[in-house]
């Protein structure tokens, strides 16, 4: 990989050259962005932050913090994501949001994505991609998850590495975000997460560790508290976790505008820079290393971080002009996310529909809608958006459409009557969940409204009913969700016969529903959470909340630890065709565990398929989950293919902490290991293997 810590380490000479040479002003300047705020007015900062300009919005350009020309160190210039690059109108590539791409359950073509993206962020000028968010949903009602790959730390550390990869390899800083346990909206600015050391370290962490090992360039801590610290001034976990125990060598970037609150406590504390303005750092920090409260030690640090990692993305970096934003091929890569992602998790004898259907009734407002998102800070502004009611419409021209709101039940009972078949598209849009900013910061931030789910993880009374009530009036019945994470289905989905997720599926969702639902692609997304019978057998959050509590055990492996059978099991996914699994085996190799099984198309069309190991911790002298992701790999199989599929893992991801020596251990005991398409034991085969 281009830009890795190797290649930036080979700066660091260079980079404690020029720092060496600088005053403390001087060092101190590279430490937050390139707004004043300690004396201008909230409205004239926040013009400067959204722009004056026609079209202006947040991030419309890339936001420069730090630099000194004179001495060869450009500024850091600041893009966010993650669902594309938020700059400019009308013209960025949206792709699929974090949690659908993490349904595709496929690495390398979210490395893909990274390479598509960084060219992006470098054909707007920017050098920093902010998009590589991997913060894990303690509860789907985060209204955030959107932003994330899933609910298990193992899939979203591979997603997210592969992301920082992409990214980097095009010379773009990779920022990951935000570090750590911001799994809450509407409290994010007053909330102290508190959890045991194994929690921490076992399930809110690894991921981190992950995107660092990958050689992400940068970290944004996160704005709420943890332990009761703030985390942007959070010693233990920017200085010994994040920089000394992990070996992190880029440097930590707080979250935006509120991310510091102490001059003191956040420079001692770990924090390199404070963005997007300026305001408890510039003069406040030089004055505290003058009086004596900062180490000059500890700017010297962060000044080196900033300027190593700069000069190593700056050398000899790839150009692109804007050429590239929003391309055909990029274009084209957020179709085939999309196609890849859409989960099929109910086909009673409904899909594909054939082409040559005479009549279809679509119901739905979402139907008709451009729903890509939330429109907080990940909000990108695609040249056009691919509704699902126009894909349909072009994926069988010949077609009549009968397409209602769904708000008139007769009139949706009328037309499900005499189609051929009944499209329901219902969900969430960006009023529902998504970023929120708090009335008691700045709501011209973002001008967001989503939030949490507060209300609950089921659909909206009226799609409920909607569904309750006239789902069942043709057999063809097909319900297409959208939404950013789980929604909950135990109301209504015994009225239809299929049913697809497909998250907020970007700018070309339309068109690859309509792929989809007419058979022209195979669906092969996994769902990255669990579906429970019951809220209840969640976690419960309470999203307004000083002090939250996180336990051990959340998603799949909280019903397995309670014995409590989901609705859909973690990693699910139907497909047109049906694949087997037998004869697993598995061993170890070195440092990694090595398992394979036989995979059968025992269909009659190609398909794709995901791979699952799971661990089984059983044995265990200690409270593991019962089974647990540890590998995967997607494969493509012709009808009756068959292939031995090998997935690989290190043994240090079958390691539990220790709190009391405060260390990882290999427990010596009998694990099972289980392949297979979902975490459900029926759709798993297994084997042994002794350590």
């Amino acid at each position: 990989m281009k830009k890795d810590k190797k290649l930036r380490m080979t700066f660091d000479e260079k980079a404690k050259e020029i720092v060496g040479k600088l005053t403390l002003e001087q060092k101190v300047s590279l430490m937050a962005g390139n707004i004043d705020a300690t004396s201008m007015k909230e409205s004239e900062i926040m013009e400067l932050v959204l722009g004056t300009e026609e079209g202006a919005h947040y991030n419309v350009k890339p936001y420069e913090a730090g630099g000194l020309p004179e001495q060869g160190v450009p500024p850091m210039k600041f893009v966010d994501g993650p669902r594309g690059v938020v700059c400019g109108n009308n013209q960025s590539t949206c792709f699929p949001v974090s949690m659908a791409r993490g349904a595709t359950f496929n690495p390398a073509l979210e490395e893909e994505i990274g390479h598509a993206i960084g060219q992006e962020v470098r054909g707007f000028g920017g050098n920093l991609f902010a998009g590589v968010c991997i913060n894990l949903p303690y509860n789907p009602g985060w209204g955030r998850s959107q932003e994330t790959y899933g609910e298990e730390t193992y899939q979203i550390g591979r997603m997210g590495a592969s992301l920082v990869k992409g990214v980097q390899s095009e010379d773009v800083m990779a920022c990951v975000k935000h570090f750590a346990f911001n799994d809450m909206e509407n409290a994010r600015f007053k909330v102290s997460v508190t959890c045991d050391q194994r929690t921490e370290q076992e399930v809110y962490l690894p991921h981190f560790k992950d995107c660092v090992d990958a050689g992400c360039a940068s970290i944004m801590s996160s704005y709420n508290r943890y332990n009761g610290v703030q985390c942007g001034h959070h010693k233990y976990l920017l200085s010994q976790v994040l920089k000394k125990e992990w070996g992190f060598d880029g440097f930590v970037m707080s979250d935006f505008c509120w991310g510091v609150l102490d001059t003191v406590e956040a420079a001692n504390g770990g924090q390199d820079m404070e963005m997007l303005w300026t305001q408890f750092f510039g003069k406040r920090l030089v004055q505290a290393v003058k009086d004596g409260f900062v180490p000059e030690s500890r700017i010297d640090d962060a000044a080196i971080r900033i300027v190593r990692t700069i000069l190593a993305f700056d050398k000899d970096h790839k150009e692109y002009d804007m050429s590239v934003v929003g391309s055909k091929e990029h274009i084209e890569l957020a179709k085939r996310a999309a196609e890849e992602a859409i989960t099929l998790v109910k086909n009673k004898n409904v899909l594909p529909l054939a082409k040559n259907i005479k009549k279809i009734a679509v119901v739905g407002k979402l139907a008709d809608a451009e729903v890509i998102g939330d429109q907080g800070s990940s909000w990108v502004r695609p040249p056009y958006v691919k509704t699902p009611l126009q894909g349909i419409k072009e994926a069988v021209p010949s077609a009549e459409i009968l397409y209602a709101d769904g708000s008139d039940l007769a009139e949706v009972k009328k037309a499900a009557s005499e189609a051929d078949a009944v499209i329901y598209v219902v969900g969430y849009n960006h009023d529902d969940e998504g970023e929120f900013i708090s009335t008691d910061t700045s709501d011209n931030y973002t001008g967001a409204i989503g939030g949490d789910r507060k209300r609950g993880l089921g659909l909206h009374d009226e799609d409920v009913k909607l569904l309750q009530e006239t789902g069942d009036v043709n057999e063809k019945s097909v319900v297409v969700l959208i939404g950013g994470n789980m929604i909950m289905m135990t109301d209504w989905i015994d009225k239809v016969n299929s049913v697809l997720m497909a998250y907020y599926p970007g700018m070309e969702g339309g068109t690859a529903l309509a792929e989809i639902l007419f058979g022209d692609v195979n669906p092969s997304g996994k769902l990255p959470f669990v579906v429970p019978v019951s809220e209840e057998d969640l976690p419960h959050v309470d999203w307004e909340a000083t002090d939250q509590y996180y336990e051990y055990f959340h998603g799949y492996t909280r019903l397995d630890k309670n014995g409590v059978k989901p609705l859909i099991p973690y990693g699910f996914g139907l497909s047109y065709t049906n694949f087997r699994f037998e004869d697993p085996e598995a061993e170890i190799q070195g440092d990694e565990l090595v398992a394979s099984v036989k995979v059968t198309n025992t269909g009659d069309r190609e398909g794709k398929e995901v791979v699952q190991l799971y661990v089984g911790f059983e044995n265990s002298a200690v409270d593991r989950p019962i089974r647990q992701l540890r590998g995967f790999e997607k494969i493509s199989l012709k009808a009756g293919e068959s292939k031995v599929v090998t997935v690989k893992t290190p043994l240090e991801k079958l390691k539990w902490y220790n709190p009391v020596y405060r260390e990882w251990q290999l427990e010596r005991m009998k694990y099972k290991i289980y392949l297979g398409n979902s975490e459900a034991l029926d759709d798993l085969v297994y084997t042994s293997i002794v350590l």
